[in-house]
């Protein structure tokens, strides 16, 4: 099966490692995968700030570039809540409609695609591990494709997941919120640290760049030794694709 692959703002700047092992997980299944060059962002931040025509631009621009029948597969429930839901409300009344609905339609979650489309089953080759799960806010509302991503931990057989005590509730990222309310954030994500910290895991797992950004840096501010760490990097560990 041939597939695109978006590779994201944060994948492609911080997290390009994530993106090979991506690509990893879905070569192993037996997809061709095909990487566009002039990707860009899905144009959340703008559409979050209420730049709407600069937003619009960037969906286009996308929706362009992605021409064909082929599944768009992102590896971020975030990007994927506004590829496939806030381009139909950005697009709502527009003579583009159409041909925009007909693009969302095609975007799937990594993990979702690999759960629900590929029905993967994993070998776990890696020690006896607990871990715990952050579940960004996009993914769980928007997107919902969270069931999917616990529903692949949950099948490697080493693997205890541990569930946070406030799971759903943001870590204060928000992407440009982070910036604009830095005291709120802050506190945000120290209530997520300190629920991580009592699971007494070894890793905490997300499938966003930006919630694991934040993640990672409180953790690093107080020493802790539990390990952030994104999920398709943690899948491929697990069954040998990745380092």
């Amino acid at each position: 099966m041939r597939v695109f692959f978006f590779s994201t703002c944060l994948g492609g700047v911080a997290y390009a490692d994530t993106c090979v092992n991506a690509i990893k997980l879905l070569q192993k299944e037996g997809c061709e995968v095909v990487f566009k060059k002039d990707q860009t962002c899905c144009a959340q931040p703008s559409y979050n700030s209420g730049y709407y025509d600069e937003s619009r631009k960037v969906a286009m621009h996308n929706i362009n570039l992605f021409k064909g029948e082929e599944p768009i597969i992102v590896p971020s429930g975030s990007c994927v809540g506004m590829m496939r839901q806030d381009y139909l409300e950005l697009f709502e009344g527009r003579g583009e409609f159409a041909e925009v609905k007909q693009f969302c339609q095609r975007v799937y979650d990594l993990g979702e695609y690999l759960h629900k489309v590929l029905g993967v089953k994993y070998e776990d080759k890696g020690n006896p591990v607990k871990v715990t799960w952050h579940s960004n806010c996009h993914a769980l509302r928007t997107s919902k494709v969270v069931d999917s991503a616990k529903a692949l931990i949950n099948s490697l057989q080493n693997v205890e997941l541990v569930e946070l005590e406030r799971e759903e509730e943001c870590c204060g990222f928000g992407g440009s919120f982070s910036v604009k309310e830095p005291e709120v954030s802050h506190a945000m994500v120290s209530q997520k640290i300190e629920d991580i910290l009592s699971r007494n895991v070894e890793y905490v797992i997300s499938a966003d760049a930006g919630c694991l950004l934040n993640i990672s840096g409180a953790l690093k501010k107080q020493n802790a030794q539990v390990k952030p760490i994104h999920l398709y990097d943690f899948l491929a560990q697990r069954i040998g694709l990745g380092a």
